[in-house]
C-alpha cells in the first residue's frame, strides 16, 4: 500500500492510473473514495458540483468492490475508480431530479444503459453531478473551481467542475449544442463528445434524438479513452446505436500518429464572437504547428447550420418537455419556456428540411478528412469562462458539429491572463473517435514541450 504521505494526495491521481495501483493491489478503492470524499469536503462548499452524495453509500461500494478483488474474483478495467455522474442519467439507486423543482425527489427504478455499463466495468457511482434545468441554458449552483464569479459552463456543469477541482478523476456529462465541449473548456479539463449513436442514451432525460450525445470528462486525453472503451456499445433500446466491433480505443489513442498529424483551422462564422486573447492563442498555436495547419473556410452548405440546429433543437425540446410544458410551465425558467413556445411553431416542413441538410455536411467534411485532414482545429468556446452565474457562455463553436454528429475533443491548452483555461477543440469524421484521441494526444504534448 501507499505510505500515508502518498495517500494525502490521492485524490489527484489518473483514473488509468488508479485502476493501474487497485488492481496491483497497491491502494484499495476504499482509499482512493476516503481521499476523493476528504478532497469534496475541502472544495465543494465554494464550487457546489454535486446535486446528491451520500458518503457511506459510496465508500460501501468502495468496500465491496475491495472484497471482490481480494476474493480472486474478475474485475474490470474501471475497478474501484469513482465517477460523478450528471443528474440526466438515471440512476436505480439514487435520485434523478434533472436540474428541475419539476422532479425534486424523483427515484428511477432502473440505471441509464451507461450506468449500468460502469457497474460491469468495476466503477464506484460516486453521485450525481449538477445539472442546468433539464440540460438546457438555465444556470444551477456550480462554480468555476478556477475563480468562483464565473460560470462553470452548462450543461454538464457540475461534471465538468468535480473533474477539474479534483474531486473525482472521470465524470459523465451530455451534450445537445455545446454542454460537454464548453465546460470542459471553461474548467480546463479534458472534455469529450463521442460520434452520435455510439454510446446509448437510453435512460437519459432526452432532448432531442438527432442531437443528444453523451458527453465524458476526464483530465487527460488517456482516461477519456479508458472511459470510452467502457462505455460505447449496441444497445437495442437506443435506435441509433448499431452493433459493431470493439474499438480499441486505449491502444489507438496511445499510439504514435504514423504521420504527422495535418490540421485544418476552421474559424466558422463565429469567428467574430472569439475575444482577443483567444485570437492571440489560436495564433500561437497555428505557428507551432507551422505547415501542418492550414486554413480551410466552410463550405457554403454549412454556413445555415446554426439555424438549421436551433430549428431541430426547439422543436424536439418542445416534444420531449410537453408533459411539463402542460401540467406545470409555472414551474420552468423563463429561459426554456421561451425555448419551448419557439419550438411549438416549428412547423413539421421546416424540421424536416434542416433534418435533411446533416448529412449533405457531414459528407462536405467526410470529403475534406479523406482528402488531407486528421482534424479541425477551432476554438471551443468564444472567450474564457465569462464572469457572472447567470448565464452558462455561448456554445456556438460547438453547434455545428454537434448538428452533424462528429466527434469532438476539447483541450486545455490556452490560459487568459487572468489565469482562467481557454479550451481547443478538435473535431473528427464520425467513427473516427479512437484517431481523434490519438490526434489530441499528440497535440497535447507537442504544445506542453513548447
Amino acid at each position: 500500500m501507499f505510505s500515508a504521505m502518498d495517500l494525502t494526495n490521492l485524490y489527484s491521481i489518473s483514473a488509468s492510473e488508479a485502476a493501474r495501483l487497485i488492481r496491483d493491489g497497491m491502494i484499495s478503492s476504499e482509499q482512493l473514495v476516503e481521499a476523493c470524499l476528504a478532497r469534496i469536503a475541502e472544495v465543494d462548499g465554494q464550487i457546489q458540483a454535486w446535486a446528491f452524495l451520500d458518503s457511506d453509500y459510496a465508500l460501501a461500494q468502495a468496500r465491496a468492490l475491495d472484497q471482490l478483488r481480494l476474493e480472486g474474483k474478475p474485475i474490470g478495467p474501471l475497478h474501484g475508480v469513482p465517477i460523478g455522474i450528471k443528474d440526466i442519467f438515471d440512476t436505480a439507486d439514487m435520485p434523478t431530479e434533472n436540474g428541475s423543482v419539476i422532479c425534486a425527489g424523483r427515484t428511477p427504478s432502473r440505471d441509464a444503459t451507461v450506468v449500468s455499463m460502469l457497474r460491469a466495468a468495476g466503477a464506484v457511482i460516486m453521485g450525481k453531478t449538477v445539472t442546468t434545468e433539464f440540460a438546457y441554458f438555465s444556470p444551477g449552483k456550480t462554480r468555476n473551481p478556477h475563480n468562483s464569479e464565473h460560470t462553470p459552463g452548462g450543461s454538464s456543469s457540475g461534471s465538468a467542475a468535480a473533474v477539474a477541482a479534483s474531486m473525482v478523476p472521470l465524470a459523465l456529462g451530455s451534450q445537445t449544442n455545446g454542454s460537454t465541449i464548453r465546460p470542459a473548456a471553461y474548467c480546463g479539463v479534458v472534455g469529450f463528445k463521442p460520434t452520435h449513436g455510439l454510446i446509448s442514451r437510453h435512460h437519459i432525460f432526452a432532448l432531442s434524438r438527432t442531437l443528444d450525445h453523451v458527453g465524458l470528462f476526464s483530465r487527460s486525453v488517456d482516461d477519456i479513452a479508458m472511459l470510452a472503451e467502457q462505455l460505447v456499445g449496441f444497445d437495442e433500446h437506443d435506435g441509433d446505436t448499431r452493433p459493431r466491433a470493439r474499438i480499441p480505443f486505449v491502444q489507438v489513442a496511445a499510439e504514435e500518429p504514423p504521420l504527422p498529424p495535418m490540421f485544418a483551422f476552421v474559424k466558422t462564422p463565429m469567428w467574430e464572437r472569439a475575444d482577443e486573447e483567444t485570437k492571440e492563442g489560436f495564433a500561437e498555436i497555428i505557428e507551432q504547428l507551422g505547415s501542418q495547419v492550414e486554413e480551410v473556410e466552410l463550405f457554403p452548405s454549412a454556413l445555415q447550420a446554426w439555424q438549421w440546429h436551433q430549428t431541430i433543437m426547439g422543436a424536439a425540446m418542445a416534444f420531449n418537455l410537453a408533459r411539463e410544458w402542460e401540467k406545470a410551465r409555472d414551474r420552468l425558467s423563463e429561459p426554456l419556456r421561451t425555448q419551448i413556445e419557439r419550438g411549438r411553431r416549428v412547423s413539421a416542413v421546416d424540421y424536416q428540411h434542416a433534418l435533411s441538410q446533416i448529412d449533405p455536411i457531414h459528407e462536405s467534411f467526410v470529403e475534406l478528412f479523406e482528402q488531407r485532414y486528421d482534424a479541425i482545429l477551432t476554438p471551443a468556446a468564444p472567450s474564457a469562462a465569462p464572469k457572472g452565474l447567470s448565464s452558462t457562455g455561448d456554445p456556438s463553436f460547438c453547434t455545428l458539429w454537434t448538428l452533424c454528429g462528429m466527434p469532438a475533443i476539447s483541450l486545455p491548452l490556452l490560459q487568459s491572463t487572468s489565469g482562467l483555461p481557454i479550451g481547443v477543440q478538435l473535431v473528427g469524421p464520425r467513427l473516427g473517435d479512437a484517431r481523434l484521441l490519438r490526434t489530441a494526444r499528440w497535440l497535447a504534448a507537442k504544445v506542453a514541450t513548447e
